[in-house]
């Protein structure tokens, strides 16, 4: 840990360089060490690496203070999502918007299969969700929805949410702690892929999840560790390392993403091959609907040539994808809309060659 010097409050950027570090002393280490062992010796804190690992802790403390809570890493982001939805008792209902990330649509697909309900709301109807809450058991949210970019009043839901006593949970996969902290919103549990921007490289694949460091939210975080403890999705300290020194460049990679997303989107509401431009007006990621159908929208992703056609988001490197071209993707998703993730490359190469590419389409 980072000795606090004085009471004035870091900031954000300043958080994520020194947080997670050993203590200072002559000689120390300024990186914490990968712990790469199975068995501990007995009567320690930990004694078996099922249970625990300092590489886990160290990235654990800089995510729990930079969303605010208490976090816990899991072996991927379907790990994490797994573990929050194992929060529904069985036959429970559970209220989450009508299009999702198409792994947590296909796990809430099971949770129907196996007798229980899923009432599906779409991500803006405020009015909507309101009501479905009153007879739910969880509510699933994202913000922005992935990957159409829908928006949810996540300020009110919440409210609603935690006046009923409906357990929460929020993915800030595509948000960040940068754009938005839940648990300060009201919800119960932050899920994490971060394989996406917390790692940013494109390099290891992990999940988290993060709780309020209140009693409530410690009784979940229990219950959520002995899900990932009992079901064996533990991550590998090697890693939670390569995460944590990702982590580090966070904010100066999501700055830049950002900004290029901005400067992409307005110049792509003007292309003639696009017909619509999914922004959330802030972040590193939109979605167009290309002219042409899916056709052209294929042709666009096999004709770039700086962004990587590829099933992911959050890297440094920029990369796209049509999403209905898996068998999982909601139909709700238009054939014809390619997902963008803007990585660090100068935005005016990235515009080129998206422009090249629409074009060719």
């Amino acid at each position: 840990m980072v000795r606090e010097e004085s009471s004035q409050p870091l900031h954000v950027d300043t958080f994520l360089v020194g947080s997670g570090r050993p203590e200072r002393s002559p000689g120390a280490s300024v990186n914490v060490a990968v712990e790469l062992t199975s068995t501990y010796a007995a009567d320690g804190a930990v004694n078996y690496a099922r249970v625990g690992n300092p590489t886990w802790n160290a990235f654990e403390e800089a995510l729990g203070g930079l969303e605010g809570g208490l976090a816990l890493v899991h072996a991927s982001g379907m790990g994490a999502i797994s573990a929050a939805l194992s929060l529904v008792p069985p036959g429970g209902t559970v209220v989450a918007p009508d299009t999702t990330y198409n792994g947590t649509g296909d796990l809430l697909a099971a949770h129907e299969e196996a007798g229980g309900t899923v009432v599906r709301v779409h991500a803006t109807d405020t009015p909507g969700f309101l009501a479905a809450l009153e007879s739910a058991d969880l509510l699933w949210l994202e913000s922005p929805t992935n990957p159409l970019m829908d928006v949810t009043e996540l300020d009110v839901v919440l409210a609603r949410s935690r006046e009923l006593g409906v357990t929460s949970v929020v993915d800030n996969t595509l948000s960040t702690p940068l754009l938005c902290r839940p648990l300060s919103l009201g919800a119960d549990v932050v899920v994490h892929s971060v394989t996406k921007y917390l790692s940013g490289h494109s390099d290891v694949v992990l999940g988290a999840t993060v709780v309020a460091d209140s009693e409530r939210g410690r009784g979940i975080g229990e219950r959520l560790r002995r899900h990932r403890t009992l079901h064996g999705a533990i991550a590998g300290p090697m890693e939670v390392y390569l995460a944590l020194r990702g982590l580090r460049t966070l904010s100066v990679r999501f700055e830049r993403a950002s900004a290029s997303a901005a400067e992409l989107a307005r110049r792509l509401a003007d292309h003639p091959s696009v017909e619509r431009v999914r922004y959330a007006g802030a972040g590193a990621i939109l979605s167009i609907d290309v002219a042409g159908g899916e056709a052209a929208a294929e042709r666009a992703c096999a004709a770039t040539r700086v962004w990587l056609h590829s099933t992911s988001l959050g890297g440094v490197e920029s990369q796209v994808e049509r999403r209905r071209r898996h068998p999982s993707e909601s139909c709700e998703v238009p054939v014809n809309l390619l997902r963008l993730s803007v990585g660090i490359e100068h935005v005016e190469d990235l515009w080129a060659d998206l422009d090249q590419a629409l074009r060719a389409a």
